[in-house]
């Protein structure tokens, strides 16, 4: 992928890959994968309390959607390493109206996932502040705009999120 492409929205509305990304385990892998590096089935299993058969299962799940990659030259016989595939930054997800009826549940099912996730890092925060204020910071506001605003409110805020 290049680099332009890697820097333009990319829309996430294959059902299937949608799929690959809501089941909670999925998406704790591909996390540690993103902030921590390469890993293998066996690193993962320990890490998240889980056993190498199932790591391995939906390693394969995330490989077979593209969203990681077998790093090769570091694998050697059942060892294998794995890697964040080269994806766009900037992944946005369809509106429901944006897919046909039978495919919204797994947009649905994506979002609750991340809803939970979101919800286990708010109850985190607490003790993240008071162990290191300088690094966790958290605030709330509430903003009254127009949907043209709200558009490049959105718009900005992920570029932000992308420098």
């Amino acid at each position: 992928m290049k680099d332009d492409e890697a820097r333009r929205p990319y829309v996430l509305d294959d059902p299937e890959r949608l799929k690959a990304l809501a089941h909670p385990m999925r998406r704790r892998m591909l996390t540690h994968l993103n902030v921590h590096g390469p890993a293998t089935s066996t690193t993962l299993a320990e890490l998240l309390g889980a056993k190498t058969g199932t790591t391995s299962y939906h390693l394969r799940q995330l490989e077979k959607y593209g969203f990681i990659e077998e790093i090769p030259e570091r694998s050697s016989g059942r060892e294998r390493w794995w890697r964040r595939a080269r994806l766009p930054r900037d992944i946005r997800l369809p509106t429901p109206g944006e897919l046909p009826p039978g495919e919204r549940e797994a947009l649905e099912e994506f979002h609750r996932v991340g809803f939970e996730e979101d919800r286990a890092l708010v109850e985190r925060f607490p003790a993240a502040f008071k162990a290191d204020p300088g690094w966790a910071r958290g605030s709330r506001a509430v903003a009254r705009m127009t949907k043209e605003e709200l558009d490049r409110f959105y718009e900005e805020y992920i570029a932000l999120l992308l420098k």
